[in-house]
């Protein structure tokens, strides 16, 4: 399941971590993307991630950064 907070946003990125640690389960040898759950080639953009700007243009924004994570992910495990 992917990692809320008490308010039901999703985590992503560092705010996944905790005392330092990645997050639990987490089975990469790196930490999770910026945008990225606490499911490896799971991303969240926009409203619904954890301390996002609740603003159109920042979901937009998001959403095309999260375009060169996904390729980052894929080429390493295709």
């Amino acid at each position: 399941m992917v990692e809320r907070d008490d308010r039901g946003f999703i985590l992503t990125g560092p705010d996944l971590k905790h005392d330092g640690r990645r997050p639990k389960g987490w089975t990469l040898e790196r930490d999770p993307y910026l945008l990225e759950t606490n499911i490896p080639g799971i991303f969240a953009v926009g409203d619904v991630r954890h301390n996002s700007v609740k603003r159109v243009a920042s979901g937009v924004g998001e959403g095309s950064i999260c375009v060169q994570f996904v390729h980052q992910y894929l080429s390493k495990v295709l």
